[in-house]
């Protein structure tokens, strides 16, 4: 299933999404998703995996269909692309592209933070930030990702949102899955807070 679409096509997934997304916090204002996983490599490995999203990103989150279409440039201002390739023949110049994000900040192995409306939220006056944490536990390394989004959305932030937190959740699984770690899933906001940014120091989700 395409779970992060056009925008209508991902109003009606709604309906096949979990009954219980664990969305970490939203309000009118926007919304704030995560997840976590655990993985037996080392910060250096999961690092170079994270930056090469062609190998775990799902094709079903895509323009094209095809997540080998998928580049990431690890530099300050480098762009989170795609190339819409040719339909009828691979080999001719793409048919055009998409800006999916444009990296903020980047500090090998620690921190990955990217700027973008992914998918429905392009054709959306929103703003978006995507941020990466990997730290060493011991034998093994967590890796921790935090997507928020706000602004004027059509789609209001209470549906949106789950459909954004199935998204996220299911690109993490995959990076663990290709490290041979598992998904854990963070508990959300209680109604009504305020949801801590994934930068606080004062967060043990956060062990920056």
């Amino acid at each position: 299933m395409r779970i992060w679409g056009t925008l209508s096509a991902a109003a009606l997934a709604l309906s096949a999404l979990p009954a219980k997304a664990e969305v970490h916090d939203s309000n009118a204002a926007g919304f704030a998703v995560r997840a976590t996983a655990t993985v037996p490599a080392s910060p250096d490995a999961t690092w170079d995996m994270l930056l090469d999203p062609a190998e775990w990103w799902s094709d079903n989150n895509t323009f094209s269909g095809a997540a080998a279409n998928l580049s990431l440039d690890p530099r300050a201002g480098g762009c989170f692309c795609e190339l819409l390739p040719n339909a009828t023949n691979k080999q001719d110049t793409p048919r055009g592209g998409v800006q999916h994000m444009q990296v903020l900040y980047l500090e090998k192995p620690k921190t990955l933070r990217l700027s973008g409306a992914l998918g429905p939220l392009q054709s959306e006056p929103v703003m978006g930030t995507l941020t990466f944490i990997i730290r060493s536990e011991g034998e093994t390394t967590r890796i921790n990702a935090e997507y928020v989004v706000g602004g004027y959305l059509r789609i209001p932030s209470e549906r949106m949102a789950p459909i954004a937190d199935a998204m996220i959740t299911q690109q993490v699984e995959r990076l663990a899955s290709k490290l041979g770690g598992k998904l854990a899933r963070i508990a959300p906001a209680a109604p009504g807070s305020n949801a801590a940014p994934l930068s606080s120091k004062t967060q043990p989700f956060i062990g920056r």
